[in-house]
């Protein structure tokens, strides 16, 4: 009997997280209004309707943090990938985005490396899918954003990573006093994604 069930190697698990990453940024940007609705354009993707950003300045920066993350990703030096939605007037965290990385190479890293056995790419889609749909729904808890804001990338690894000169070290821009609310997660059974986010209390 055919199944579509196979062993997904390191290089394909980095994949789907890298894109995974990529579209759940633009989503957070677009359902926030970081950016301005008319600059971004609709695709398919995960057989749902996701929106990703035509402003090409965003594009070639979010471009430089995946391709970076892919070699993180790779080497298992990537601990947590955090988007924070900061007030461009009062300077304030108002929401933070965190997705939490897991990794176990099996194998000691090797390209063939796994360890919970194959997954379906449908049943990895399904948990990807469930996610994004949170993010889409974020909305209807989340409290308006009532002045304009900027966001920050913020990547966690470890001390030991290998780390570019353009890369620079940062404040973690925590939250006080700040509610936070679970999502979904997904694994490849080489990476595990636990999302949440958490935001600042209204005034």
């Amino acid at each position: 009997m055919a199944t579509t069930t196979k062993t997904i190697s390191l290089s394909g698990s980095v994949e789907i997280v890298r894109e995974f990453f990529e579209f759940s940024i633009n989503s957070i940007l677009y359902q926030r209004g970081i950016y301005p609705p008319e600059t971004f354009k609709r695709v398919a993707k995960y057989g749902l309707g996701m929106m990703v950003s035509t402003d090409e300045g965003l594009r070639e920066y979010l471009g430089q943090v995946t391709r970076q993350l892919d070699s993180w990703l790779t080497s298992a030096d990537v601990q947590r990938l955090v988007l924070v939605v900061t007030g461009v007037d009062s300077k304030k965290p108002l929401e933070r985005w965190v997705f939490a990385v897991k990794t176990d190479l099996g194998g000691g890293g090797k390209e063939n490396s796994t360890n919970a056995g194959p997954k379906s790419q449908k049943d990895i889609t399904a948990e990807i899918q469930a996610i994004i749909r949170q993010i889409t729904a974020s909305v209807t808890f989340l409290p308006l954003l009532t002045e304009p804001c900027a966001f920050d990338l913020l990547v966690y690894t470890k001390k030991s990573s290998s780390v570019p000169s353009t890369w620079e070290d940062t404040d973690p821009l925590h939250i006080a006093n700040g509610t936070e609310v679970k999502l979904r997660s997904f694994t490849t059974t080489i990476h595990n994604i636990d999302a949440a986010v958490s935001y600042a209390p209204e005034d």
